[in-house]
């Protein structure tokens, strides 16, 4: 049995330039890439506070909550369950630069004072007696 042995064919200088400036082009586009991830994680939700609370005297069990999810410059919302005997309302605000146009309840500015932070512990308020304005 015989091997045959073929020597590998040397690269020019030329080829490697190409290949080197195809790998630059790559590395553009990948930058290019990266640039494009990097706004829309701007405006991605990455802050969220929740608060847990009780509105009403009568009612345990913090079944009612506010919940806040901003992005990176603290624009989103806010959400606000508020469970009663009768039902259950949701409220949505709108949140810009970490206010409302709309007036805010404790809770609510605790939620969003949480996200805006980074903390969150899933804090109770009980026995305000206030449903708040919404």
């Amino acid at each position: 049995m015989a091997f045959i042995f073929k020597k590998k064919k040397e690269k020019d200088i030329s080829e490697y330039l190409s290949e080197i400036e195809r790998l630059k082009e790559k590395i553009d586009e990948l930058y290019q890439e990266i640039e494009k991830l990097k706004e829309k994680e701007k405006v991605s939700f990455k802050k969220v506070g929740l608060v847990r609370f009780n509105p009403f005297q009568d009612l345990g069990g913090n079944q009612s909550f506010s919940l806040a999810l901003l992005n990176e410059v603290d624009y989103g919302f806010v959400v606000t369950s508020l469970f009663g005997r009768e039902g259950n309302r949701v409220y949505a605000k709108p949140i810009e630069k970490g206010n409302s146009i709309y007036p805010l309840t404790e809770e609510e500015k605790k939620a969003i004072k949480m996200a805006k932070h980074g903390k969150n512990n899933n804090s109770k308020t009980t026995g305000r007696g206030n449903s708040g304005t919404h």
